[in-house]
């Protein structure tokens, strides 16, 4: 398998000055590149590739020995094909007749990544094995910077990345041939209903908390995001007033990811056999809004609701629970979610009528009452269980 593991460095002053420059060289390596592109298609109608821009660098590196010369060629090339995948996708989306988005200048606040691809090529994970006590990554141009090292890296080094994330740093490793940690069997299966109200409810009848991260910040947020819109552009109030609202998102991306690990990992451990519905959460969250001669209604009630589906993080969690779940062995399956919350667990009876309210479920043909996300959780079980029967006997 592969896995990524992220540590913070903990950077001297000196070191993040020079990893800050080193972000900011990529970020106008990779503008200079798009335009490059740009400038040669509308004089020439030339398509400018990866390959001839990547030939570029060494005349780049030698003009330019104090800046873009500093950093590894590797890291640098790799910031080339970042460009270059930009573009696919850019033609992808148009072949397939989506809204193309073609690709843009990144400003100071839109590049915080920097990739090396090979470790050994202008990086070194555990550069100094040696020290008794501490880890260090020798990055070219920036030296040994040590990193809190929280848990062990299983696996083979493939990429190390750095990102910075408001006034932190980390270090991002991607690494191959991670071998699984595989969970004794226990026989039980669930079905998982995703909510607002309850993050989590399982077929069983359990009910996983959602503790809206961002509502309970919202207050400091708002406050903060005032006082930012008061600030001069360009000024040095200003910029610490986007650092406290950059801070605060922050806080809320951790405890939201933390939050998600601890429940995934809690499915994981006692059941073999996970169900839960296949999401489509950007189109759950489009706009009600509508257009100017036809629109929506319930503006303000939907967009509350959007907020509040983006608050509970589902895409965040299913992601992190088929990690896990391929980890310790468990089998994830997707089910269509069409239909699930009207359909009678009991009589498969399916009708809007049967939720009565958001929490109770109430079948208009046998009478079957229940908690509506239990009702619905157990309609997924079943739904997962035919999809691998069919398998099975396929």
């Amino acid at each position: 398998m592969r896995r990524s593991y992220k540590y913070l460095l903990r950077a001297t002053s000196k070191q993040a000055a020079a990893l800050a420059q080193c972000l900011e060289d990529h970020r106008q390596l990779y503008n200079a590149a798009l335009e490059h592109r740009r400038t040669a298609y509308a004089k020439a109608g030339a398509s400018i590739r990866y390959g001839e821009q990547s030939a570029d660098l060494k005349h780049i590196r030698g003009d330019d020995p104090g800046g873009q010369g500093r950093w590894s060629f590797s890291s640098q090339q790799a910031t080339l094909r970042r460009l270059d995948k930009a573009f696919r996708a850019f033609f992808d989306r148009v072949k397939t007749g989506r809204t193309p988005g073609f690709p843009r200048f990144k400003g100071r606040g839109r590049f915080d990544t920097v990739e090396w691809p090979k470790d050994g090529d202008g990086c070194r994970w555990d550069s100094q094995p040696e020290h008794p006590t501490a880890t260090f990554v020798r990055l070219q141009g920036v030296g040994h910077v040590r990193v809190h090292q929280h848990r062990p890296v299983r696996g083979r080094v493939k990429t190390i990345s750095v990102k910075r994330e408001s006034s932190r740093w980390y270090v991002v490793l991607s690494c191959d041939e991670v071998p699984a940690e595989l969970l004794p069997a226990t026989g039980a299966v669930a079905g998982i209903d995703m909510g607002v109200a309850w993050l989590v409810t399982t077929s069983g009848g359990e009910h996983l908390a959602n503790p809206r991260h961002l509502a309970a910040t919202a207050e400091r947020l708002a406050t903060a995001q005032r006082d930012l819109s008061r600030k001069k552009r360009g000024s040095k109030r200003r910029r610490k007033a986007v650092a406290r609202v950059a801070a605060l998102h922050g806080k809320v991306r951790r405890q939201r990811l933390d939050y998600a690990h601890k429940t995934a990992l809690a499915l994981v451990l006692v059941h073999d056999v996970v169900v839960h519905e296949d999401l489509r959460i950007t189109n759950l969250i489009r706009s009600g809004s509508g257009t100017i001669d036809a629109p929506g209604r319930n503006v303000a009630q939907k967009s509350g609701l959007n907020r509040s589906i983006l608050d509970a993080g589902w895409g965040v969690f299913l992601t992190i629970l088929a990690h896990k779940a391929e980890s310790a062995g468990r089998e994830l399956i997707a089910v269509n979610p069409a239909g699930t919350s009207r359909t009678c667990a009991r009589c498969g009876h399916c009708a809007k009528e049967n939720r009565v309210t958001q929490a109770e479920f109430v079948c208009t043909a046998c009478g079957h009452a229940a908690h509506a996300d239990v009702n619905a959780a157990v309609n997924i079980l079943r739904a997962g269980l035919a999809l691998r029967r069919a398998a099975q006997a396929a």
